[in-house]
This record gives C-alpha cells, sequence and structure tokens, in this order.
C-alpha cells in the first residue's frame, strides 16, 4: 500500500505541474523574462543543452503522462529569448533517416519510451502528442544499433482512453 501511495503521489504531482503549465507561460515574456523567473516558474531544467551564439536551451520534459515537451531558450544575456512547445508536427517532419539520437532528443526532449526490439536490431523511441482537437497520438523514431534514425511513424496512443477499447 505504501508503494501505491507514493505512485499515486507522483502521479497527482505530475498532473498539478502539467496542469499549471498554460499559467505558467502566461507568465512569462520573451525579451523580458529572465532565467530566475523561468526556474521560478518551471523549477529545475530536465536537460540544458548548449544552443547558437552562447545561448543554452532549458529542456522541460512532461512525457510518458503529459502530450508536450517544452524548451525554452535562454540568451547570452540571461534574458529567454524563446519558449516552445516542440512535439508538433513540424518538428516530427525535421527527424530524418541517418539523423543521429542525440539531435532526435535535442530536438524533441525525452521520449517517453524507449524499447528495444532485439530481433529487428532496432530500438524504438515514442513521443505522446496531442493532435488536434484531442486526439492522444504517439510518434515513434526507430533507431539502428549505432542510434541512427531508420524511419519514423505515426499513430493512435494505445494507452488513450478512446483507444482501449471500452476498458
Amino acid at each position: 500500500m505504501h508503494t501505491g501511495s507514493r505512485i499515486l503521489g507522483g502521479a497527482l504531482a505530475l498532473w498539478a505541474l502539467v496542469a499549471c503549465d498554460p499559467q505558467r507561460i502566461d507568465r512569462l515574456e520573451e525579451g523580458v523574462s529572465t532565467e530566475a523567473d523561468v526556474r521560478a516558474l518551471f523549477g529545475a531544467p530536465d536537460n540544458i543543452w548548449d544552443g547558437p551564439g552562447g545561448e543554452r536551451v532549458f529542456e522541460y520534459d512532461r512525457q510518458p503522462s503529459g502530450h508536450k515537451n517544452y524548451m525554452i531558450s535562454i540568451g547570452p544575456d540571461g534574458r529567454m529569448t524563446a519558449l516552445r512547445q516542440v512535439l508538433n508536427p513540424a518538428n516530427f517532419a525535421r527527424v530524418q533517416p541517418g539523423m543521429m539520437a542525440e539531435d532526435v532528443r535535442r530536438l524533441l526532449g525525452q521520449p517517453m519510451k524507449k524499447t528495444p526490439y532485439s530481433l529487428k536490431n532496432e530500438i524504438a523511441w515514442d513521443w505522446r502528442f496531442m493532435q488536434p482537437p484531442n486526439t492522444s497520438m504517439v510518434f515513434t523514431v526507430w533507431l539502428s544499433p549505432d542510434l541512427r534514425v531508420l524511419r519514423t511513424s505515426s499513430g493512435p496512443d494505445p494507452e488513450a482512453p478512446e483507444n482501449r477499447g471500452g476498458r
């Protein structure tokens, strides 16, 4: 029961975090908000990437339960230069065969799941995203053993209530 309480508590905390994202985003303004403002609203980033010209990109993942991942760019002057929700068709289209897994990770953030397929000698990375107006989908990047993109695919989210066959 103690473990179940921790899992429930963690799930509720994640839901609260994701539910508050729109209010946090509304409080930030490009060119005005500072790194301190971003950290005060979003907390410590899940990852920090080096960007062009001394920029740093803060990664805020909402996987596996959420449908978004955010990249928040901080310029060399310490001000926010961009806030992007990166799980969208335009970014998915940028993932091309031959691309390195780390570049995919920098583009889309942490996947919700990584699944090895030993017989095919491939690894699938999955991201949950929302297709408007409200269809939960999964974008998959298929990787070779040397972690290069082989292909991509997307389809309905098998965990979404509407796709679980009435469970």
